[in-house]
């Protein structure tokens, strides 16, 4: 299972992904341009020392990216779906993308994807937090393959 973040802007939402990849044994794809610089000590303080505990992959853009995955299953979390996650049959190999946090992915990026998911929440709000949505998203996709951390 694989985390990947399209072009994103918070060096601290970052950070946690890195944790959360650290913690749940899951590798986590940066897709560029990113939104402050790498070197960025927020990034750093975010992840902590789990930081060495976490396999980062850097793609130079999503052509680069695709290259690199090969036919590995793109699963889209976006509030533009109608399939709840929860609903969702993950598969072990997936690839869980996320959008940056000001706009999501583009529509090009969105095609690209074989599925595309919403986590459940309430109308009245727009969005959920990106490291937060990525936390969900991925315990609940180890949880249905077994592959949760003993």
């Amino acid at each position: 299972m694989r985390i990947a973040l399209f072009e994103p802007e918070i060096a601290g939402n970052v950070g946690a992904v890195l944790r959360l990849g650290a913690c749940l044994g899951a590798e986590v794809h940066l897709i560029e341009p990113l939104g402050f610089a790498w070197d960025d000590r927020r990034v750093r303080r975010a992840a902590m020392d789990y930081i060495d505990h976490v396999t980062v992959v850097r793609h130079d853009g999503f052509a680069a990216f695709q290259a690199a995955i090969g036919s590995a299953r793109l699963v889209l979390f976006t509030t533009k779906s109608s399939e709840p996650a929860y609903a969702f049959r993950f598969l072990a190999d997936d690839i869980l993308l996320f959008g940056k946090e000001s706009a999501g992915v583009p529509a090009t990026v969105a095609e690209a994807c074989q599925a595309r998911v919403r986590l459940p929440m309430q109308p009245q709000v727009r969005s959920m937090n990106l490291a937060t949505a990525a936390a969900l998203a991925l315990g609940e996709a180890l949880r249905q393959t077994g592959g949760l951390p003993g």
